[in-house]
């Protein structure tokens, strides 16, 4: 076994290093890019030599589909196709190293516990940032969701005041422009950029709604562009219902992360439980034996 982990890492670490020569300097500009938790850029460009030799993105169009569109929901569509190149080589490398670990740990202990090791958390690592990526996108378009009736409701206030909709929605935006961290004032700051920019209002706006990708806000965007020209009680009505629409979608994800908050407290509950058991329980078994 001892002797398979050596040949392993000769391969892994030698296969590095001639693929960095050949086509690394290909992948060098992808690796430049700025994107958030990619740590192993050194390791990224024989990884895409990989993809691109084995055409895997062709083959597993789905896979890829799926994480270039998390991508753009979490960084935007501006380069989402080469972050999604960077990020499925940063999890390669992640499993790259946790194979040459693997090999390492068995040629210093002689056992074949430290390869297969190795050679699962290769395979789970990768499942694991995936699942993390996603859930950050469900997080953010919950936060936009939670946000947006709020929104709504100021709108539909400065709306009724006599305020032109492209006026309220700006000046809801002005109001919240220290908080760039918020998904969908974030976005809403770039609509207004658009705006001071020369796009029409219109056009800005249906932007916005494709760089959030929720369906509410879909609906939200389709509802204005159809009512702001027209104004006055017709518009405040429309925005009135798809507002108590949108509080009671905000009441169930309330009460779903409230529900997930919870299980998540099961599993220290049962280690205090547990540990309770033991700090009582050893003294009388002690005094049994006695």
């Amino acid at each position: 076994m001892k002797l398979l982990a050596v040949v392993m890492l000769v391969l892994l670490a030698g296969g590095w290093v001639v693929l960095n020569r050949i086509g690394g300097a290909k992948y060098r500009s992808v690796t430049k890019l700025r994107m958030e938790g990619i740590r192993l850029k050194k390791l990224v460009p024989p990884m895409l030599f990989i993809l691109e030799r084995l055409k895997l993105m062709s083959r597993f169009p789905l896979f890829f589909f799926k994480i270039q569109r998390s991508i753009q929901k979490l960084n935007g569509q501006r380069h989402s196709a080469e972050m999604t190149l960077l990020y499925v080589g940063e999890m390669m490398g992640y499993s790259w190293l946790l194979l040459v670990t693997g090999c390492l740990l068995t040629v210093a202990m002689g056992d074949a516990a430290g390869l297969a090791i190795g050679g699962a958390m290769a395979v789970l690592l990768p499942a694991a940032m995936i699942k993390d990526m996603h859930g950050k996108v469900v997080k953010r378009d919950h936060d936009i969701l939670m946000e947006l009736p709020e929104l709504l409701n100021k709108i539909v206030l400065l709306v009724g005041a006599g305020e032109t909709v492209q006026k309220a929605i700006i000046r809801c935006v002005e109001q919240k422009k220290h908080e760039t961290g918020h998904p969908l004032y974030r976005e809403l700051i770039k609509m207004t950029d658009d705006l001071e920019g020369g796009y029409s209002f219109q056009q800005s706006f249906e932007n916005f709604s494709k760089r959030c990708a929720v369906q509410e806000v879909s609906i939200f965007t389709t509802t204005v562009l159809l009512n702001f020209r027209r104004g006055g009680n017709d518009f405040a009505m429309a925005l009135t219902d798809l507002s108590r629409v949108l509080w009671e979608k905000r009441k169930a994800i309330t009460r779903t992360r409230g529900e997930q908050a919870s299980s998540k407290l099961i599993f220290p509950m049962v280690v205090i439980f547990m540990i309770v058991i033991v700090l009582v329980g050893t003294p009388a078994f002690m005094m049994m034996n006695l």
